[in-house]
């Protein structure tokens, strides 16, 4: 992006804590700190996950992560980033307490040219899933590539997609998957709205279905 750049990357703990000049900062990070270690256990056990099996994924070594979680080793970001990625969970999570209560996600709909997004995931990187409905309106195809991996599930009416060659209509309970580097377009396939699921990925991540159903002869 053109124009003046900024670093906005700033250390978990002083986001927690506030800035260091501050009075009582330096209370406040230790508090956060102690923190640090009951939480890296809650969430490997959480998880189901054994130290071994975390310092195998991670690189770092039993006793330290035994260390780590007792509160006998300062957290740092050399110990945090790798445990963040094994968790696959944002940094911050593992230092800031994440919210907890209420599980549903509460996510601010996306409105634009009559279609309505609702994120359904808050998990940064890999696979995301949204829910769309798109309103019936003019308008003819305009095929569009990216990079990526998307799998399409109609929820209810019929949806239009628009695949390289092909001009396909799905309906309830149908399922289309594909490379977004073939040009693509989808709308509705009709004069009734159309809804349904929308699972997204970086390239090459594709659906993995565990079970299916056995055919009846």
């Amino acid at each position: 992006m053109a124009g003046e750049q900024h670093d906005d990357r700033r250390h978990p703990v002083a986001d927690a804590a506030g800035e260091p000049g501050e009075p009582g900062a330096a209370d406040r990070i230790d508090a956060v700190l102690d923190e640090v270690g009951p939480r890296l256990r809650r969430i490997r056990r959480e998880r189901g996950a054994t130290l071994e099996a975390l310092s195998e994924v991670t690189g770092i070594s039993v006793s330290t992560l035994s260390r780590l979680e007792s509160g006998q080793r300062r957290p740092s970001l050399e110990l945090l980033l790798p445990l963040a990625r094994a968790h696959k969970l944002p940094l911050d999570e593992l230092v800031g307490a994440p919210p907890v209560g209420d599980p549903r996600v509460r996510s601010k709909p996306i409105v634009r040219d009559g279609r309505t997004m609702l994120p359904l995931t808050r998990r940064p990187g890999g696979l995301q899933a949204y829910k769309l409905v798109q309103q019936p309106g003019p308008g003819e195809p305009d095929p569009r590539t990216h990079e990526g991996y998307e799998w399409l599930y109609v929820l209810s009416g019929r949806l239009r997609l628009v695949l390289g060659d092909h001009d396909i209509e799905l309906g309830p309970g149908e399922a289309a998957e594909f490379d977004t580097r073939v040009p693509h377009w989808f709308g509705t396939a009709g004069e009734a709205p159309v809804e349904f699921l929308s699972l997204f990925g970086p390239q090459g991540e594709r659906m993995h279905v565990r079970a299916r159903p056995r055919r009846q002869d």
